[in-house]
C-alpha cells in the first residue's frame, strides 16, 4: 500500500515524481526539440499543465485523514485541498458511500462523503477517487466504515 499510515490517504509520491519527470521533458521539448512556433507553444502548455498538477498533488497531502480523539477513538475526518485543510468532526458527517461511475468502458469506485454544518446548513460533497487516496476507494470506505465514520454502512 502507499498510503503513509493506515489512518492517511494520499496521491502516492511516486506518481507525483512521474509527473514532475514528464513536465519538465515536455517543457524541454518545447524548446529544443520543437522546430515551429505554434508546437513550441501547444508542447509548452502541456507542460505546465502536467507540472500543476503534480505541484496540486504534492500540495493537497494527505488528501485524507482520520481524526483520533486522545483516547485514540476516531472524531473525524480531515481533507487537505489547495486551500488548506479542513476538519470535519462527526457530528458533520451526513453520508460516506461508494458510488461506481461509468469511465472508459467499464466502472470506477469513488467514495463520496457528503458533510453538513449543524450550526448553518452548509452542505459540501467530496469525491476521492483511486488518484487522490492512493489506494482503492473500497479499502478507504472499510477503514472508515471500522472506526465508525460511515453514518450509513450501505456500499452502492
Amino acid at each position: 500500500m502507499t498510503e503513509r499510515s493506515s489512518l492517511e490517504w494520499a496521491t502516492p509520491p511516486a506518481a507525483i515524481a512521474a509527473l514532475a519527470v514528464g513536465g519538465v521533458v515536455l517543457a524541454v521539448a518545447a524548446v529544443f526539440a520543437v522546430p515551429d512556433a505554434v508546437g513550441r507553444v501547444l508542447i509548452g502548455f502541456a507542460a505546465l499543465l502536467v507540472l500543476s498538477m503534480a505541484l496540486s498533488a504534492s500540495r493537497q497531502r494527505p488528501r485524507l485523514a482520520v481524526l483520533g480523539d486522545a483516547d485514540g477513538s476516531a472524531s473525524g475526518i480531515a481533507t487537505t485541498r489547495l486551500t488548506g485543510r479542513r476538519e470535519y468532526p462527526r457530528t458533520q458527517l451526513h453520508r460516506v458511500r461508494i458510488v461506481e461511475y461509468p469511465r472508459l468502458g467499464r466502472r470506477v469506485p469513488m467514495l463520496e462523503i457528503d458533510t453538513i454544518n449543524p450550526d448553518t446548513g452548509d452542505e459540501r460533497l467530496m469525491i476521492f477517487g483511486r488518484w487522490d487516496l492512493g489506494t482503492d476507494p473500497r479499502d478507504v470506505y472499510d477503514a472508515l466504515a471500522v472506526h465508525g465514520l460511515a453514518p450509513d454502512h450501505t456500499p452502492n
